[in-house]
């Protein structure tokens, strides 16, 4: 079977929003066609969920929250996923999966693009994400395959670019053909993104829990072809305000709560709701977005958005049927704290702006 789309990662985040999607887009013919997962990693749960995605097996995502007051508490079923194989050990038929694909979608972790000193043009399986993509490109491009096209939905800004420059770092190191290295950097298509809701809990074997509010705003291109159509995603010709709204007002918020509760040495089962429901801890964060946050929105000529999307931001906060664990978002906590934090000081300082964040300094300069 042919799959035109490939999706890197089984997170449950992915199940929630890309899978979702296109899986709604195949029932009303809007999508171009069904996905087969890619597991990078050697991880157990990935690993039950791959069997699910193997077997062609659709699985539930549970919508709860409230929108516009009213209670929204849904189970859909999504039949996308239509086949699943493990890098670790099918190297040789993701290579043939790829050289079929007409896009590829990416969720790493927060460290994805980083490259692995031991990863090397002959690896026979690449440790780094950049390094496997690299060795799959060179492939499609020796079996004359037609370009690709790359969504990365990492939280990084201008991921498409920053996951194109990687791959060529890694293509440099090993001294890859000029043509090939060419061909990645300009026919194949690499697509900025960015993704937005919050999925709380996994379901097992496979599935999630997840808010309703959901956004996939993509970078408008010459070329561009989407997996699928769908209400929530939005085409733009400028992605910025969406990354900066996102990282710096829903994310940053995120990781200034688990700041507090790694200090507090709370409950380690501890949710974001039952965080909100602490007045100093709610208290401490409207401060935060008051005094260190929104005035550099209002000094970039987006204070009305970022006004209106934390609003919606401290409502998706409350939603009373999501257990968001603190434990969770607190993963990778220094490499996060640095992007959310030490992005919004150095945005603040790149604007000309002279905003004391006396809290966000604070909270860098504690490490881990």
């Amino acid at each position: 079977m042919r799959f035109p789309i490939l999706q890197f990662g089984t997170s449950r985040f992915l199940q929630a929003h890309v899978d979702l999607f296109v899986s709604q887009a195949l029932a009303s013919g809007e999508a171009i066609g069904r996905i087969v997962v890619v597991q990078t990693t050697s991880s157990l749960e990935s690993r039950k969920r791959l069997a699910v995605f193997a077997a062609g097996d659709p699985f539930d995502v549970e919508i709860k929250g409230l929108v516009n007051g009213t209670v929204v508490d849904e189970r859909i079923e999504v039949t996308s996923i239509g086949g699943g194989v493990d890098a670790n050990e099918e190297w040789t038929e993701v290579e043939r999966l790829f050289n079929q694909a007409r896009c590829a979608i990416s969720n790493t972790a927060d460290r994805g693009y980083e490259s692995h000193s031991g990863d090397g043009p002959d690896t026979q399986v690449p440790r780094s994400f950049p390094a496997k993509l690299a060795k799959l490109l060179l492939a499609r491009h020796r079996a004359g395959v037609g370009p690709i096209t790359l969504f990365p939905c990492e939280l990084v800004e201008a991921n498409g670019q920053a996951l194109r420059a990687a791959v060529l770092g890694v293509l440099d190191a090993w001294d890859a053909p000029a043509e090939a290295r060419r061909w990645i950097k300009d026919d194949c298509i690499w697509v900025n993104s960015l993704v937005d809701r919050i999925v709380s809990q996994p379901l097992r074997p496979a599935g999630a829990v997840a808010e309703p509010y959901a956004l996939w705003a993509i970078e408008n291109q010459p070329g561009l072809e989407l997996p699928c159509r769908h209400a929530d995603i939005v085409v733009t010709d400028d992605l910025k305000p969406y990354e900066r709204l996102k990282l710096f007002i829903l994310n940053l918020g995120h990781s200034f709560i688990a700041e507090g509760w790694v200090k507090r040495d709370s409950d380690p089962a501890m949710t974001v709701r039952e965080a909100m429901a602490d007045e100093a801890v709610r208290d401490d964060l409207d401060a935060l977005y008051n005094e260190e946050v929104l005035p550099v929105f209002a000094g970039i000529g987006l204070g009305e958005q970022a006004q209106a999307y934390r609003d919606s931001v401290i409502d998706r906060f409350h939603n009373p049927f999501l257990d968001h664990r603190l434990a969770d978002i607190v993963t990778n906590h220094i490499a996060k704290k640095q992007r959310r934090f030490g992005g919004l000081i150095e945005l603040a300082q790149a604007s000309g702006l002279h905003i004391s964040q006396p809290r966000l300094r604070a909270a860098l300069a504690q490490g881990g």
